[in-house]
This record gives C-alpha cells, sequence and structure tokens, in this order.
C-alpha cells in the first residue's frame, strides 16, 4: 500500500533554528486532482519494477532497498527545500519503530505478492488495504463504525472475495495470501501513523520509515542477494527515484486540494497498472478482477463520503 501523505504543514527553517510553518498554497482542485494521478501513475511503475526484478531473480528484500535507500534522494531535496531537517527530533523514537515495522510487513508481502500475481490482480487485491483500517480502528483506535460504514467494509470484502474468484481457480492463492496480508500491514501502517502524527510531523515519519526500509534492505545482504546486471541496477534505481517522486506527488495534491477531492483517483493507479500489465507482460484483467475492484472501490469512496459527511456535521 501507499506511504501515508505528510500530515502536517510544511515547516521553513528560521535563523535560530527553530522551524515555523510555511505558507499553505492557495487550493487549487484541479492541480490536485493531476497531483494525485500523477503519483499513483509512479506507484505503478514502481510495482511493475518490483514484478519485473523478481522475474531478474532480485530476492524481494533486496528490491526494498533500492526502493527505499534512493527513495531518499527526492524525498531529501523535498524536506530541504520546504520543512527544514529540525523537523526531524523526537521524542517518540518506539513509535517510528512500530509504524515502520508494520510498513515494512505489509511492503513486503505486498512486493512478493507482485512477483506472483498479475499486475493488475496485486493492484486491486492492495486496495483492501483502507477497509482493513476500518475495520481495525475499532479494537486499536476506540472509534466507532456506524452501521453504514460497517455495511460498506462488508460489502468491500465481498469484492476482495469476488477477485479471489469463488473457487480459486486459475489465481495463484499464495500470492492472493501475500497481497492480503500486505494490505493488512498497511493498514495497520496506517493507524500507526495516526497515532503517531498527532505528535510528529509528516516528513520524520517518512524519512524514519524510509531509513528502516533501507536498512531492513541492506540486512540482508548476507543472505542471498544477486549482483544486478547494468541494465537490472538501472530499472532498480530507478524503481526507488520513481518511489520517492511518487511520494512527493501525493503530499503535494493533499496540498493542493482537500482530502474529499483528491483521494478518489487512488483508484486510478489500477488503471495504470491495467495499461503497464498489457504492455509489458500482455496481461489482460479477468471479468473477476474488474468487478471486485469495482465493488471495493466502491466501498472504499462510500466509507469516504460518510467520514466526510460525519465531519462537516458540527
Amino acid at each position: 500500500m501507499v506511504p501515508a501523505p505528510f500530515t502536517r504543514p510544511p515547516m521553513r527553517p528560521m535563523r535560530c533554528g527553530v522551524s515555523e510553518p510555511a505558507p499553505h498554497p492557495p487550493s487549487q482542485p484541479a492541480l490536485g486532482i493531476a497531483f494525485r494521478v500523477i503519483a499513483t501513475g509512479c506507484f505503478a511503475t514502481l510495482a511493475a519494477v518490483v514484478k519485473w526484478a523478481g522475474e531478474q531473480g532480485v530476492p524481494v528484500l533486496e528490491t526494498i532497498f533500492f526502493r527505499n535507500a534512493f527513495a531518499f534522494v527526492p524525498v531529501l531535496i523535498y524536506m530541504g527545500r520546504t520543512t527544514g531537517f529540525g523537523v526531524l527530533r523526537t521524542s517518540r523514537p518506539l513509535s517510528h519503530f512500530a509504524r515502520s515495522g508494520s510498513g515494512l510487513v505489509g511492503m513486503t508481502c505486498g512486493f512478493t505478492a507482485l512477483t506472483m500475481l498479475p499486475l493488475t490482480d496485486a493492484t486491486a487485491l492492495a486496495f483492501a488495504s483502507p477497509l482493513f483500517m476500518t475495520a481495525l480502528a475499532v479494537p486499536l483506535l476506540g472509534e466507532r463504525v456506524g452501521l453504514h460504514r460497517g455495511l460498506a467494509v462488508a460489502l468491500g470484502f465481498v469484492g476482495v472475495l469476488i477477485m479471489v474468484r469463488p473457487t480459486g481457480q486459475g489465481l495463484n492463492l499464495t500470492g492472493v495470501g501475500f497481497a492480503l496480508t500486505g494490505a493488512l500491514g498497511a493498514a495497520f501502517a496506517m493507524i500507526a501513523i495516526r497515532r503517531i502524527s498527532r505528535t510528529e510531523p509528516g516528513p520524520a515519519i517518512v524519512f524514519y520509515f524510509t531509513l528502516a526500509g533501507t536498512l531492513l534492505g541492506l540486512a540482508s545482504l548476507p543472505f542471498g542477494w544477486v549482483i544486478p546486471n547494468l541494465q537490472t541496477l538501472g530499472v532498480l534505481i530507478a524503481g526507488g527515484l520513481v518511489g520517492g517522486v511518487g511520494q512527493l506527488f501525493l503530499t503535494e495534491s493533499f496540498r493542493r486540494a482537500p482530502v474529499a477531492v483528491v483521494a478518489p483517483f487512488e483508484y486510478t493507479q489500477l488503471v495504470w497498472a491495467a495499461g503497464i500489465g498489457f504492455l509489458i507482460w500482455s496481461e489482460v484483467p479477468s471479468g473477476y478482477t474488474l468487478l471486485g475492484a469495482a465493488v471495493v472501490a466502491a466501498s472504499g469512496l462510500y466509507i469516504l463520503y460518510r467520514e466526510t459527511r460525519r465531519l462537516r456535521v458540527p
């Protein structure tokens, strides 16, 4: 699942070394939507890189290293130009550790699923993450999920079952298991972000997760890394850069327009994935995948609608 956007207004460094909020740009809904669609294209491209690297024999944890290590390039440039590096000071290292741990479980399982499933199927199954997050918010955050949101979550899981197919015939069920575990890990990560973002700035959350991913990948070096040829190395580096750039476009999309405006365009990632999957692997999404993805998307959009409506009620 996609990493959370920077959840606080950017900060600009002052001469005394203390950061203050940078001016928020005026609302630009069209630009926010455009940035969100570009971000989903970046993440779909990253998913294709992961799948292609797996076909070249690159271990998943090695791919995670490149995805995170080279994502630092655009992320650090962004921080230097907006928030400054003072935001990295933290009094909650254990919270960052918990967020990074759950996120890396999700990333590892999600990347593994990409090596085992068609690109569109793996992408569509990842959309179960918001459903898991809504369900987990009750026991973990003490939130109340009313009848409407509860029914929407149930409908979303029906959509997941449709994608898996009633019999599972013709689908790699191990890959499905990794995809759903990845979505569950991403849901735990999002809940951790909701907790930690009350006191920690978004750039720090992204930075420490990226650092944890780099260290995890590097720690796997003694356990079977392959030496990539120049082409594979270039693709892995490009994947990391594209992932970092996608994070920045995601961040800017939420700065330029309200969440309710840009969030629905998350599902354009399925369109990008279908196009890339067809061009590279000649994959054609099955009717089950498209129908199930449509049901999951409708469920997610309804949950978003109810949440937005709830927040607007005085």
